[in-house]
């Protein structure tokens, strides 16, 4: 008897590769990302947390750069294997709840279509790793129920814990979990002590980032209530739900699905804790004014479900038909929404491209928009940025530079100073956003500071001798880091570790 050669688990595994090398392909994309800088300088000042996350990222980032240097191939390696990583476990769960080869192939493929994972696996980021958290506590908890073992609730904890520790988002998945057990009959779970245990372990991996937090007074908690109040945009519940379905568009037949036999298929009934998660976690991040994006790490549960919904639904001879049309649409609009996902075209092609479909730049955050959406925009002018200013520190008399700091508005303009810093010769910079402020001023007051950026009057407050020296100019970023001035502020008035305290914004 012959062995068939497209076995589910090869195709899965040609799945994962082929969204590893699309990964690799592209990885150039615009340039260095914004938040890529950061993470950068968070891998420099490892701690047991930061402003805006826990420690994961900036352990994963220093790991990589210390063996692979900090080139755009080493920073995004990362991300790219796993968000392959999550094409695999997406299929595992596919069949764990009892899909075979079509359902294990269609959810992993969905992963690799939804133009949000496309964006998401693009950069180091943190959110290419959730999945993997969210995912694998999901994998967990089918595994528990489907084997009676619960020993799987202390993987769980495990997984929930370092999860954890790469963003407290994770937070949410387990308020999800804990409403979905008792939502439904696997309240019973609960009088089992490893389900207890796995709590335990997930609190004391976590207990690091939380002594940290107290230490420093919470600082994730003020950044998060400044980041609703004057950053994020607010969404109504249809404006949340309409950015699930861009966010997801070629893979939305696939995970309406899995909610379907989460919900209403009789072999769903066993696993309904899990669609109770989902729509708690929804509801949740929703009413907490979260970005659409934050849901994302929920739907690998979905993804499983609805291609083993699909597969049966779709084996009958009158329908049979449908798999290979549906992967096509699939895969169309995947090839449609691509260059909104992963910067693929040059900018003027992918402008007329998004013009032509109709596309306005989805607004996130409450700036001005510019040509670009900010995901790409924020991947220009971060060299030119740190040339300019470099060209006027070189510029001060060489008495002066040793006693000269840089001064930026945001973690981005000085992460861009610290990375292009030292081939351009010029010392790092100093900021007063998120964990820039926390690194604090330089050690020794500076005689002189260059600040990137902000008007003439605020600094002639603090400075007797404050003039333009430089321009920054560059069409495709953001608006607010386009037309930036660059100050050289002399005769300080009162001395910068004095002053630093005023300077802290945590948005």
């Amino acid at each position: 008897m012959r062995t068939r050669f497209w076995t589910a688990g090869r195709i899965v595994m040609a799945l994962a590769f082929a969204k590893l090398l699309f990964h690799l392909a592209t990885f150039r994309g615009y340039g260095i990302f914004r938040d890529e800088l950061y993470y950068l300088a968070c891998g420099r000042h490892l701690a047991f947390g930061y402003v805006e996350f826990p420690p994961l990222i900036g352990v994963l980032t220093r790991a990589i750069t210390a063996v692979l240097g900090d080139s755009l191939f080493a920073v995004r390696l990362l991300p790219a294997m796993a968000g392959a990583g999550v094409v695999v476990l997406t299929a595992a769960i596919a069949r764990e709840l009892g899909g075979g080869r079509f359902a294990q192939a269609l959810a992993g493929l969905a992963v690799i279509v939804a133009p949000a994972w496309m964006s998401i696996d693009h950069f180091m980021n943190t959110n290419a790793f959730d999945p993997l958290f969210w995912g694998g506590c999901a994998w967990m908890a089918i595994r528990a129920w489907n084997t009676g073992d619960s020993r799987y609730w202390l993987g769980f904890g495990v997984v929930a814990g370092v999860g954890l520790e790469n963003k407290h988002a994770m937070l949410f998945f387990g308020f999800g979990v804990v409403a979905g057990l008792l939502l439904t009959a696997r309240r019973r779970d609960f009088a089992q002590r490893n389900l207890w245990l796995g709590g335990l372990i997930a609190a004391l991996l976590f207990l690091p980032n939380v002594i940290w937090e107290i230490r420093l007074g919470w600082p994730t908690l003020e950044f998060l209530q400044n980041a609703v109040k004057y950053k994020n945009a607010l969404l109504t519940p249809g404006q949340f739900l309409t950015t699930q379905l861009q966010l997801t568009v070629a893979a939305v037949p696939v995970w309406l699905a899995g909610l379907w036999f989460f919900f209403f298929h009789p072999r769903g009934k066993a696993y309904r804790a899990l669609g109770w998660t989902f729509v708690v976690v929804g509801v949740t991040l929703w009413m907490l004014h979260g970005k659409g994006y934050y849901l994302l790490p929920a739907y690998p549960m979905l993804l499983g479900a609805g291609g083993v919904l699909l597969e049966e639904s779709l084996a009958l001879r009158r329908w049979q038909w449908a798999r290979p049309a549906l992967v096509a649409l699939m895969l169309v609009l995947a090839a449609l929404s691509a260059p909104l996902a992963v910067p693929v075209l040059p900018v003027e092609t992918f402008v007329r491209y998004a013009a032509w479909l109709g596309i306005k730049n989805p607004v996130e955050e409450r700036h001005k928009m510019g040509r670009l959406p900010q995901f790409y925009a924020d991947m220009f002018g971060w060299r030119n940025m740190a040339e300019q200013v470099a060209k006027v520190f070189h510029e001060l008399p060489a008495e002066d530079q040793g006693h000269t700091a840089i001064l930026t508005q945001n973690y981005g303009e000085a992460g861009a100073i610290d990375y292009y810093g030292p081939s351009l010769r010029i010392p790092n910079a100093i900021s007063g956003h998120n964990n820039y402020w926390l690194w604090g001023p330089p050690p020794v007051d500076p005689q002189v500071v260059i600040v990137v950026g902000g008007g003439d009057a605020g600094l002639q407050r603090v400075f007797g001798d404050v003039r333009a020296a430089g321009m920054i100019h560059d069409p495709n970023a953001m608006p607010f880091e386009n037309g930036l001035a660059i100050w050289v502020c002399r005769e300080p008035k009162v001395s910068l570790r004095s002053l630093w305290p005023k300077l802290k914004h945590y948005v």
